[in-house]
């Protein structure tokens, strides 16, 4: 299987992480449970260890012009070991629900005693899975690597089924846990360990997850280097598949979704594939539960802000989640949210996910939220063709919506350009009185990196006097449009005014280049 991947059109070497397990394998410190959303790579890293410590073949033929095989200990380890495989969510799917969990580990344990007997026919069963397997041990000096796949899918699969959870921990503590016949432990799934008390069954795991993979991140998915030398490669702008598949931040490292980037360069067009292959109901399910905060949160992160969460509050018991930071941990584990795990903020990662969220929110009628999202890309967009009086329009009809007041009318048309700009936190950086020239531009958008989107400054003016143009003059009379220095591309300078004697709005727009 791993051989198949390799021989793939597009293929990352990721057999670097191979380094780290060698370098743990028969140590005390050798079991690992690395837990990532769908498609980012767990199955073909399970297929590679699978590949390089199983004994039951010559795969030098398929490592030999990896980088692992530069490390020290490549040939110390590759083939040396009997590798126990196990896909759990195969498993599931092939008894289905007629079968209980413990009917279930029944089979396992069966399919796995009558290879072992295949291998080591003059060794006779003990009275337990893990007495067998400790008598092959000592009698033939075998240690075993197990690589188990999808671990969590009866929790996934059968949440509310207690008593199958406890009985799987078990299953997996009894033959795991302090038996020396054991060399590593690959782990793989979606969601971290889940625990039972104070005390989980599985404590001698190290986790790395998408809260904190250190110092694995890199491995998470694929890198930007690496993004960027297969767009050199296949010839595709790189800023447009960092615009859509980029944004997960994993301690530090930026990374992209494998599944979406290698579709997007294989049919040489961007779209959303990567969330295609989720279940479409899961993450309505999540964001859709009446649970305090919710709501608020999903329309912050839609507009581009960050919130800070707890992510030790998940306990990965997905039918019982009661409180915001649980949902919002667990839609980072499902991929749905990136996690910064120095100032504890999540976000939406990427145009991708994004669109994602757009389409379920309009499936479960938060019909407000989207009108908003609408209107604000309409506005954008017209901004930047520089449709001056869709832009006055869409600010007017925003305005009219306002409570009357005898405040500020300039504080008043803030609060109605944030709301019509609503999205722009997606593609933009905003500074409000940003210090420039010869004085403080009212609003800079400052583009996110790599995005072909040009830097904006608007100017505010609410009276009876100045204009759309006095506002536009403003910009160039005080150089507003040199307050990044380091700035080089097309600037567009937009001058709003509303004139509170007519109680009109007007817009103008002009475009410069900075060289």
């Amino acid at each position: 299987m791993f051989r198949n991947s390799k021989s793939s059109d597009i293929y990352v070497d990721k057999s670097g992480l191979i380094s780290f397990f060698n370098s743990k394998i028969t140590s005390e410190d050798k079991f690992f449970c690395i837990t990532r959303p769908r498609r980012f790579g767990k199955s073909m890293t399970a297929n590679m260890l699978v590949a390089y410590y199983g004994r039951g073949c010559n795969s030098h033929g398929i490592f030999d012009k990896l980088s692992i095989s530069a490390d020290p200990t490549y040939e110390k380890n590759i083939n040396k070991y009997d590798v126990i495989y196990i896909d759990i969510a195969r498993f599931l799917n092939d008894y289905g629900l007629n079968y209980t969990v413990a009917e279930i580990i029944s089979e396992l344990k069966e399919s796995i005693k009558s290879e072992l007997k295949r291998k080591y026919p003059l060794i006779s069963y003990g009275k337990t899975f893990s007495i067998y397997l400790e008598k092959i041990h000592r009698r033939r000096h075998k240690t075993f690597v197990f690589v188990i796949d999808e671990w969590d899918a009866i929790f996934r699969g059968r949440e509310d089924d207690y008593a199958g959870h406890k009985e799987y921990l078990d299953f997996l503590q009894s033959f795991l846990k302090n038996n020396d016949y054991i060399a590593l432990v690959y782990m793989t799934g979606i969601l971290p360990i889940k625990g039972y008390g104070n005390e989980s069954s599985l404590n001698m795991f190290q986790e790395f997850t998408m809260t904190n993979a250190a110092p694995l991140q890199k491995y998470t998915g694929f890198t930007e280097d690496e993004v960027r030398e297969l767009c050199d490669k296949y010839k595709r702008p790189y800023s447009e598949l960092d615009f859509w598949y980029d944004g997960y931040t994993v301690n530090g490292v930026s990374i992209y979704n494998p599944k979406s980037v290698v579709e997007s360069l294989s049919r040489g067009v961007s779209d959303n594939y990567w969330t295609r292959t989720q279940q479409f109901e899961s993450l309505q399910s999540y964001i859709g539960a009446n649970i305090s905060g919710v709501r608020d949160a999903i329309d912050c992160l839609l507009a581009g802000g960050t919130i800070k969460i707890d992510s030790s509050m998940l306990k990965n018991d997905m039918s019982t989640i009661t409180r915001r930071d649980e949902i919002l941990t667990l839609l980072i584990h499902l991929g749905y949210l990136t996690f910064d795990f120095d100032t504890k903020n999540v976000r939406i990662p990427n145009h991708e996910v994004y669109c994602e969220f757009v389409t379920v929110i309009g499936s479960m009628g938060w019909n407000d939220t989207v009108r908003k999202i609408e209107r604000a890309e309409k506005i954008l967009a017209a901004t930047f063709e520089k449709d001056e009086k869709t832009v006055a329009e869409i600010i007017a009809a925003i305005h009219r919506q306002k409570p009357a007041t005898k405040g500020n009318n300039e504080v008043i048309l803030y609060s109605v350009l944030d709301e019509a700009y609503f999205t722009a936190g997606n593609y933009y950086s905003l500074v409000p009185e940003m210090p420039a020239g010869g004085g403080f531009a009212d609003i800079v958008f400052i583009p996110n990196r790599n995005t072909s989107r040009p830097l904006i400054v608007v100017e505010l003016k609410s009276n009876k006097v100045d204009t759309e143009k006095t506002a536009i003059k403003q910009i160039k009379d005080n150089h507003y449009a040199e307050c990044l220095s380091g700035y080089k591309g097309k600037i567009l300078l937009v001058g709003i005014s509303y004139n509170t004697e007519r109680e009109e709005h007007s817009c103008s727009i002009e475009e410069i280049e900075k060289v």
